[in-house]
């Protein structure tokens, strides 16, 4: 749960500490603003994310679902800078499916908090096969890192690529290679 009085007083303190003053015109309303502001890119921190994956569909085929190009935002956990891309969710039912926006507010789920990509791209299939059960997931996040292109090292434009694998994904490579070809 979000307490917005202690960030409040946390971005006073910033602010303070960074030689401005928090009183001035332009920066008087910013405590509020930020605080919430962290309610939005926050939220996924008191979200479940089988919450999303709960209402499931029976078919009866067991070919590749994809859900490409998902966009997302979330905040880097060790420089509380944002780093944003797109998420590509693919699984192999095992007799249900389920709604194609589940997928993506999934994605939010796990973006929506202080995250580092490498984590957030297996929780997202890690909940996924726990939800569904599919024969397997496999996801693939590519994301531009802030803390990356702002400062420190500063190169804009870099992409940071992770993949997770589950189940079948894990063990055919052919299934692999055919994400990759539909992902193009």
């Amino acid at each position: 749960m979000i307490d917005q009085g202690k960030i409040e007083e946390a971005v006073r303190l910033l602010l303070e500490g960074i030689g401005e003053d928090p009183g001035r015109e332009g920066l008087r309303k910013t405590p509020q603003r930020i605080a919430r502001m962290c309610e939005e890119i926050y939220g996924g921190l008191d979200e479940d994310a089988s919450r999303h994956l709960s209402k499931v569909f029976g078919v009866d085929h067991n070919e590749i679902v994809l859900e490409k190009d998902i966009v997302f935002y979330s905040m880097c956990e060790h420089h509380l800078l944002p780093f944003y891309g797109k998420a590509h969710v693919a699984y192999v039912p095992d007799g249900k499916v389920v709604g194609l926006s589940k997928l993506a507010r999934t994605v939010e789920v796990f973006a929506r908090r202080p995250q580092i990509q490498e984590r957030m791209t297996g929780q997202i299939a890690d909940a996924i096969m726990e939800s569904l059960r599919p024969q397997g997931v496999m996801v693939l996040v590519e994301a531009e890192h802030m803390c990356m292109t702002m400062r420190g090292i500063r190169k804009p434009g870099s992409k940071t690529v992770t993949v997770a694998s589950r189940g079948v994904f894990a063990n055919q490579e052919e299934l692999r290679d055919r994400f990759f070809q539909m992902l193009r």
